[in-house]
């Protein structure tokens, strides 16, 4: 068995080993969103400052972290990301989400509707350049249907990096999962584990949806003149949760460390 499937074995054993938060002592898991304010978090918004969380995007409200445009009249590509402010290599985050309500700018496209994403391996907010739409970094989607459609969630999307999977290098931008379709405004909770540069893997509702390894620098929306060169691994970085054009509410962000995993 290769070190890869052994990594990969061990993981899957871990995670069928835990369940949410709540159920978890706090000594295992960080509650990386207090359900109180946004202490801790650093919004970067595409044209604006970092730390300007234009027209209150990024909010708590009634316990749960909202991603809101009531503020707004035009889009005008203001992709936002909510940065926690520390990195992160080894641990596997969970977040609980739901979308709600209509498209707030239709004519952004079809592939906005109910679409979010936590990005994970970030660049730095320090490091993003102020019109710079998307942080470096592997994006976890966070995927709503439309009642008809099939619509996999927990898609790979990477900007700015490539990944193997199987051992191949992998240059598509976006990458589908094998989960199923999530119709509706319901709680849907998605985890994904982050071993460094070895492994990684999304999980919603409790199933394995893709894995991978090795992101390294390189492709679509690498920032001109990026100082990392491509082909570099990316071991950690920051986490972010985005603001990409559809209302969404979080009620649980929170992190377990995996250090006793490094090699």
């Amino acid at each position: 068995m290769t070190k890869y499937l052994l990594t990969v074995f061990f993981c899957i054993i871990l995670i069928s080993c835990q369940t949410t938060p709540k159920n978890k002592s706090k000594e295992n898991w960080i509650q990386l969103f207090n359900g109180k304010d946004l202490k801790g978090w650093i919004p970067k918004i595409s044209g604006h400052q970092l730390g300007d969380n234009y027209k209150n995007t990024f909010r708590v409200e009634d316990g749960l972290l909202k991603v809101s445009y009531d503020g707004y009249d035009t889009f005008e590509s203001r992709y936002g990301h909510l940065f926690y402010e520390k990195p992160f290599s080894h641990y596997k985050i969970l977040v609980e989400y739901r979308f709600v309500g209509e498209q707030a700018f239709p004519n952004v496209g079809d592939w906005a509707y109910r679409n979010n994403g936590i990005m994970m391996h970030c660049q730095s907010p320090q490091s993003m350049g102020l019109y710079q739409e998307f942080p470096v970094s592997l994006e976890g989607q966070l995927l709503g249907g439309n009642g008809i459609d099939e619509r996999p969630n927990g898609n790979l999307c990477t900007p700015g990096l490539h990944v193997l999977i199987e051992d191949r290098l992998e240059t598509n931008h976006c990458i589908n999962s094998t989960s199923k379709t999530f119709h509706g405004d319901d709680w849907v909770t998605a985890e994904f584990v982050i071993l460094g540069n070895e492994s990684m893997h999304h999980i919603i509702e409790g199933d394995t949806v893709m894995s991978y390894s090795k992101p390294q620098i390189g492709g679509d929306f690498l920032p001109e003149n990026y100082p990392i060169p491509d082909g570099t691994l990316i071991s950690n970085g920051y986490i972010s949760l985005q603001s990409e054009t559809h209302p969404i509410e979080f009620k649980t962000v929170a992190l377990m460390e995996l250090d006793s995993l490094k090699n």
